[in-house]
Parts: C-alpha cells; structure tokens; sequence
C-alpha cells in the first residue's frame, strides 16, 4: 500500500503550530490582517474581560512594559495622533500601536481615523502581525469600564447610565452586565438615531432579554445611577456635574460627558495610568490648569495591591485610558485565532 499524495505546501504557508515554510525567509513576511479578517473572529465579552484583566496583572507584577504615549495636535485641534510602544511579559510580545484622527472641528460622519497594531514575537524574534485596530480598541475600552464597575462601583449596584453611542457606547451596556450580573436599570442618554439603534441592538446580540431606558433628563437619570460612563464624543452638550451624583456613585471617563466637577470633587480617583490622565485628560482641569492626584492606579486595584472603593458612600471618579498591554493581549489573541484560521494575507516587506 503506498501513502496517499499530499498537495505541495504552498509558498509561506502557516501551520497549525505557527510554523511558516517556503523560499521566503521567515523574518521577511509579515502577515495583514484586515478589518474583515477581524470581523469575522467570534471571542465572547468574558473572554476579552479576561484577556484585559491579565494584562493589568502582568504589567502590575513589573513582567510587561507600558511608557507614556506619544501625542502630536496641530494648534487648530483639527486633528490628534498617538503612538504608544509597549511590551506583554505574559504573551512575550512587543508591539507599536498608532491611532490618528482627523476632522475633530467637524460632525462625526465627515471624521477619519485610523488605528493600527503592530505585533513582534519576542521568543522567536519574529513578526506576529499588523492589523487594524479599531475591533481591539471597541471591545478593549468596554471591559476596562466593566472591570473598573465591578472593582469600584458601590456594593449591590443596580443600575447604570451610559452617555453616548458612539463606538465605544455601543457595547459598553453588555460589557458591564458581563461584569455585573445584578444590574437591573439599562439607561442610556444619547441623541443620535441610528446610534441608539446600535446600542439597543448590541444589547440584543449578547442579551436578549434586556432592554434599554432612553432618558432625556440626565440629570435625575444621573441621580438615579449606581454607575455613570460617559463615552460621548467632543461635541456633546452633557455634562454631569459632581452634585447631580448621589453618594456612592461611581462615574467613569472615556470621551466626555461628564463635568471637571466629578472629578475635582471626588472622594476618590481611579486612574488606569495617571501619567495617560495627565496627558489626555487636560480637558478636565482647573482653572488653575491643575488635575488633582490620583489615589490608585488601576493595574494595582485589579491584582488586590490598592482598594477600588473604601466605602459604600464614597463618589469615585475613574478615568478610562487605552493601555498599550491590554492592546497587545487582546491583539495577541486575535492574531491567534486568525492565524489558526487561515485569515489575513502575508506580505514580504522588508525584502
């Protein structure tokens, strides 16, 4: 009996274990992934949760790398970029992620952004992947608010308020459900149609026997909440001003929506990075141009090292900033799937 033939292995092919083959050197090709390649991978809400949560922990633990980011903004404020280095001591990754917005003086349909990520395999010295980033950045942000409600919102949180539609409003509902079962109030504050048409649809998707109470007076709405996140982009009229939250109130920073007053007169601040708030977060200063100290740094909260909340009354403000880590774990992870799924297209770019 004689074995049956095999089909050639095409040139750069990728096997199950990662391994590449071909006349093309390994280190010469770098695969693409697409916002396509990246649409199509499914990876549930806890699993991202836990992917993020790990980063905070290693990068607590001193085994991974995150300095400051990069930003650049012409005087006019038209447009931001940032670049942000970064290495994962977990996954023994390092990768460069960019992200560039143009057309900020502008409404949201005439906007451009673009965001990518960059993975090096710091074992084998090789190129992981480069992809686009935006599917890393819409599920990252959602589970770091969830995991900062379910560190610092006061014990028996029922209900939650999210200001915007935007991207990152999108999912954070089903995220903080995922994090906190026993919310049993879904608010949303939003003006955009076809954005709230999207909020409620994703809380359809991962939930569908929840629905969402639209509310027009955000301040009774805010008043009413356990936890407040505020995802709005530049342009928004909201802001929750610090005496509209009644004690206990746990409000979260990712775009705008609340007032500096949540901030300033909070009994305490969360911050995922300090350094980030310092840098991204001037828009809540005073007037002196001052932003007041943060209590604890988020890493810290999460591996048990500092307390989220104090007390059950205590107002906390957390400020949401993009970690580089938990890009890099969470595009590790994609990077993965995709590869064990055949996705992207491999280019030789430095031959």
């Amino acid at each position: 009996m004689t074995d049956t033939p095999q089909p050639p292995v095409p040139d750069g092919a990728i096997h199950a274990d990662g391994s590449r083959e071909g006349g093309i050197r390994e280190d010469q090709r770098l695969r693409v992934l697409t916002r396509s390649d990246l649409a199509g991978l499914d990876i549930s809400l806890a699993d991202v949760i836990a992917t993020v949560e790990d980063a905070y922990r290693t990068l607590h633990a001193g085994q991974s790398d995150n300095p400051r980011k990069l930003t650049v903004k012409p005087a006019d404020g038209h447009s931001v970029a940032y670049a942000m280095l970064g290495r994962d001591g977990s996954r023994n990754a390092v990768a460069v992620k960019t992200s560039y917005k143009h057309g900020l003086d502008k409404g949201r349909d005439e906007q451009h952004y673009y965001t990518t990520l960059t993975l090096y395999d710091d074992i084998t010295g090789l190129p992981l992947a480069m992809m686009d980033c935006a599917r890393i950045g819409s599920l990252r942000t959602p589970a770091v608010s969830a995991l900062l409600a379910r560190e610092c919102a006061p014990p028996g949180a029922r209900s939650a308020l999210v200001i915007g539609t935007g991207t990152q409003g999108r999912l954070a509902l089903p995220f903080l459900l995922t994090a906190l079962p026993g919310l049993d109030r879904l608010m949303l504050s939003g003006s955009h149609p076809d954005g709230i048409a999207a909020v409620r649809e994703e809380l359809r998707r991962h939930f569908p026997d929840r629905e969402i109470e639209l509310v027009d007076d955000l301040r009774t709405a805010s008043g009413e909440a356990d936890v407040v996140v505020a995802t709005a982009g530049g342009h928004t009229a909201a802001a929750v001003e610090s005496d509209w939250l009644r004690p206990g109130t746990l409000g979260i920073l990712v775009g705008h929506g609340l007032a500096p007053s949540t901030l300033h007169e909070a009994d305490r601040v969360i911050a995922t990075s300090e350094a980030q708030m310092n840098v991204t977060g001037v828009d809540m200063a005073d007037a002196d141009g001052t932003l007041p100290p943060v209590d604890a740094e988020f890493p810290a909260v999460v591996a048990g090292a500092a307390a989220g909340r104090r007390t059950d009354t205590e107002r906390i403000f957390a400020y949401n900033s993009g970690l580089v880590v938990t890009d890099i774990a969470l595009g590790h992870r994609f990077a993965r799937l995709a590869v064990a799924q055949g996705l992207g297209t491999e280019v030789t770019l430095w031959r």
